[in-house]
């Protein structure tokens, strides 16, 4: 099994974009049990992705409580590099 963050970047690889909750569902089956698969967590991760190249932000909305939802792709180049260094 990957390290979270690891796992976090490689949902990107396979995906047109996705959102903190996105990642959360997706990756609950592996990683439900993990205490950093929490959305605070995980928008900080997108975050630092995004600061480092490997993510880009595609669009945002609000939820029906009026908060916040940032979407998230990799680029062709951010890709390349994620999947150069975390192999499946």
């Amino acid at each position: 099994m990957k390290p979270l963050n690891y796992a976090i970047l490689k949902h990107f690889t396979k995906v047109e974009e996705a959102s903190a909750d996105d990642v959360i569902e997706a990756l609950k089956g592996d990683y439900g049990n993990f205490k950093a698969l929490k959305k605070k967590a995980v928008i900080n991760a997108l975050m630092t992705a995004e600061a480092n190249g490997l993510l880009e932000e595609t669009r945002f909305e609000l939820d029906n409580n009026g908060e916040l939802i940032v979407y998230y792709h990799a680029n062709e180049e951010g890709a390349a590099t994620i999947n150069n260094y975390i192999k499946d």
